[in-house]
């Protein structure tokens, strides 16, 4: 009992002290959201859901959640033709690398060319 007392407690303490929704616990959440007349479902929400359900009902003006990250995408800068100047230069050295019984040289050099060959279809989509 003295237990429930206090998580209620801190609860409380959290709210009055206006910390971002973000940081609160999913438990949190689903308390505070079980208040909000009308809705129903929340105990099957996720932390997104509910906080920007939350956000909504109470009025605050926040940034949506934070996008996934994705992936970077380099600039292209270079043609077709460079690209490919550059892949024969590559299988030189991977050829020159072979002979010398480099095998970890000889990795490196085949996942350049690999990349590059990737890089030259996508310019051709594009």
């Amino acid at each position: 009992m003295v237990e429930d007392i206090n998580e209620e407690k801190g609860l409380e303490d959290r709210q009055v002290e206006d910390v971002p929704l973000d940081k609160m616990t999913i438990k949190e959440l689903k308390e505070i959201a079980l208040e909000i007349p009308g809705l129903s479902g929340v105990t099957a929400m996720k932390k997104e859901e509910l906080t920007t359900l939350i956000k909504e009902h109470k009025g605050i003006a926040g940034k949506s959640p934070v996008a996934k990250k994705q992936k970077k995408i380099r600039d292209v800068t270079l043609s077709i033709a460079d690209i490919k100047k550059k892949i024969v230069m590559l299988r030189d050295e991977r050829k020159a690398a072979r002979g010398m019984n480099d095998r970890h040289r000889v990795d490196i050099l085949r996942r350049r060319i690999n990349r590059l060959k990737k890089q030259t279809r996508k310019i051709a989509q594009a």
